[in-house]
């Protein structure tokens, strides 16, 4: 299934790349490197994929790195701020496929484990 619309109009009224990609480019940047970090923790050897069964508890996340943001996380070296938005994106994408959109073709449901979170 295309997440994109079909007619000329309606995609063209859609900007990813100048209203999303050129308004926070540094931010999805960091965001990236929570995604990898993520991946390179709890999927060693794997491709890079969000493996959803191994942290589903979004909402209660994301307010833990929200509370935190502006700081490093020195378990990692990541931001908070970045944790907390790779967070606001998985919960939006959730909540988008609960509606009927196609599921991300980058998640894997990946086994539960209750020892992780992806990203912490």
């Amino acid at each position: 299934m295309n997440i994109l619309p079909t007619e000329d109009a309606e995609r063209k009224a859609i900007p990813i790349a100048s209203g999303v990609l050129d308004y926070f480019p540094s931010a999805l940047l960091e965001v990236a490197k929570v995604s990898k970090a993520g991946n390179d923790q709890h999927n060693p050897g794997e491709p890079l994929h969000w493996a959803r069964g191994k942290s589903m508890e979004q909402g209660d996340t994301m307010i833990r790195h929200f509370m935190e943001r502006g700081t490093i996380d020195p378990k990692d070296g990541l931001r908070h701020s970045a944790k907390m938005a790779w967070r606001a994106l998985a919960f939006l994408q959730l909540e988008l496929e609960a509606e009927g959109y196609p599921v991300a073709r980058g998640a894997k449901e990946g086994r539960r484990d209750e020892s992780t979170t992806i990203p912490d």
